[in-house]
């Protein structure tokens, strides 16, 4: 993520279809606990943290905060574990705005600790097998998908994406969504940060069934491939304040990007309008800090 905003160029943006675009997230959650460290630990290093804080985070999650505060609302298909941060995470969702749809499964909801160092990059590190809405196809939870402008998807089965795709005017995923990917489903964007070699590795066999494949470069902006060949890029947003956090960022341009879409923008200015909303989470703390609200388009 940039390290540099002055480098930024400062992109504006007026969006055609903003108030009343229905907007759902299939996909993940995870409890995450934050903390500031001056450094991330070298092997047999001891460093000491402070401002600590948890939240409910993970792409899903904070894709669906970021999509609530553009749209004024926003529902979430999930699974959560049946313990206490299962719990703590659909309430505090709600909290921010999501309606969550929560599959409740035998066993322990993942949990992560972010630290943040001194340039705001963030490591994470996760504990347990990431849970996910499975089965989805025809069940009562999807049914608050039904009619969308747009779905983000990032984890799930195959009937959960098939569910999504048939919810949704645009469907847009992350290469993260695994198997759930290659089997035919159509995509409008498949959306991945060109340095994540997860990601990239996940995309293979996966590219030709997006119509537009969008791939991140933090402070170069990004660029984009459509399935006919033609090329772009989009220029990056400057964030709107000292850059304090970059945890959210990709996943808050990812949510943005699905609106813009969704909300009849084209693919340029829905990438404008996704570069803004990564500029904006990286100057709030943690994921929901700062995000760009739809009073604010």
């Amino acid at each position: 993520m940039p390290a540099h905003p002055m480098r930024m160029a400062c992109v504006r943006l007026t969006p055609v279809g903003a108030a009343g675009t229905k907007v759902g997230v299939v996909g993940h959650v995870e409890w995450v606990q934050f903390a500031r460290v001056e450094h991330v630990p070298r092997a047999g290093e001891v460093v000491h943290a402070s401002e600590p804080f948890d939240e409910p985070a993970g792409g899903g999650a904070v894709a669906a905060v970021q999509l609530a505060r553009l749209a004024g609302a926003a529902a979430f298909v999930t699974a959560v574990g049946d313990d206490g941060l299962g719990q703590r995470s659909i309430a505090r969702l709600r909290e921010l705005g999501v309606d969550v749809y929560a599959s409740i499964l035998d066993a322990a909801t993942r949990r992560a600790v972010t630290l943040v160092d001194d340039e705001g990059e963030r490591t994470i590190t996760t504990f347990g097998p990431r849970l996910r809405p499975d089965g989805y196809e025809g069940h009562a939870e999807l049914a608050a998908l039904a009619g969308s402008e747009a779905v983000y998807f990032t984890a799930g089965d195959v009937a959960a994406l098939r569910a999504a795709r048939n919810a949704a005017r645009i469907l847009v995923a992350s290469p993260r969504a695994g198997d759930a990917l290659g089997h035919g489903v159509a995509l409008d964007a498949l959306v991945l940060s060109k340095d994540d070699e997860i990601e990239l590795s996940e995309l293979d066999g996966h590219q030709h069934e997006a119509e537009v494949l969008v791939f991140t470069e933090g402070d170069r902006g990004g660029r984009y491939r459509r399935r006919d060949g033609t090329e772009g890029r989009w220029s990056p947003a400057a964030p709107p304040g000292e850059l304090v956090d970059f945890y959210g960022c990709g996943d808050s341009f990812a949510a943005g990007l699905t609106y813009g879409l969704g909300a009849g923008l084209s693919l340029p200015d829905s990438l404008a309008l996704a570069a803004r909303c990564g500029a904006v989470c990286m100057t709030g703390r943690g994921p929901y800090g700062r995000q760009l609200r739809g009073a604010e388009l």
